[in-house]
């Protein structure tokens, strides 16, 4: 969707800003707060669920309505949430440099490792379902994106390429990248093959971006799970 003009990023925020202090609201709430027709409301809103900062639910019934639409209630998304900022990524760091200190490097990697076995643990059957990684690694773009990574994946050269356009540890990641490191070994482990990440948001670069290779000619007709991956995938110095 088009960038918003000046004018109308100002009123969307306002719009977005009343979700989140009144959420969830109606479109007529909004528009008598904010002093707007209920046609400009709706740009707003709809624009907001197209970029998923927004979602609605059906207000609950209020006397005798009738046999028409529930009203819909419009409130922020995680994502919506986000424009507004917060202390969750200060208060991360702030965590793991006490364990840090007082558990050593060890208890950062097995903290890292815990977090991302956590979060990839629920698809592990969707990604390992197919037998060649190239198949796996749009299945694990897949569920990175229902984690809020946008990812995506497409061939390239003698492999498959998985870019993860969006990184919602990337601040605490510049910090420590264990986290970083914990997700390439459990990529290299669910796609069974040797992996090299190539790129990070968490280092400056656009996307973190990681290369998974096609089976070399001596495994050709194995499937992954016959394959062990090489223990060192981890990043790229």
């Amino acid at each position: 969707m088009a960038s918003p003009q000046p004018a109308d990023g100002r009123t969307r925020q306002a719009v977005a800003r009343l979700l989140l202090e009144r959420g969830p609201v109606t479109t007529a709430d909004v528009a008598d707060e904010l002093g707007l027709s209920h046609v400009a409301v709706r740009r707003h809103l709809d624009a907001l669920l197209a970029d998923g900062e927004a979602t609605t639910r059906d207000a609950p019934p209020h006397g005798r309505r009738g046999r028409g639409r529930p009203a819909k209630l419009f409130l922020l998304t995680e994502t919506g949430r986000s424009r507004f900022g917060h202390a969750y990524d200060d208060l991360a760091v702030a965590a793991l440099r006490f364990l840090a200190e007082n558990g050593g490097e060890q208890a950062v990697r097995a903290f890292a490792e815990r977090r991302v076995e956590a979060m990839i643990e629920r698809h592990r059957d969707a990604v390992t379902e197919p037998e060649q990684p190239a198949e796996r690694a749009k299945a694990l773009a897949a569920a990175l994106t229902r984690e809020g990574y946008a990812s995506s994946s497409r061939h390239v050269g003698a492999g498959e390429q998985l870019c993860q356009h969006h990184c919602p540890v990337a601040h605490v990641a510049a910090e420590f990248p264990q986290l970083c490191e914990a997700e390439t070994t459990a990529f290299a482990e669910m796609l069974g093959v040797h992996v090299q990440r190539l790129a990070t948001i968490a280092r400056g670069d656009a996307a973190c971006t990681t290369n998974v290779p096609l089976l070399p000619t001596q495994d050709q007709g194995k499937t992954p799970n016959q394959i062990s991956p090489t223990p060192d995938g981890g990043e790229l110095a």
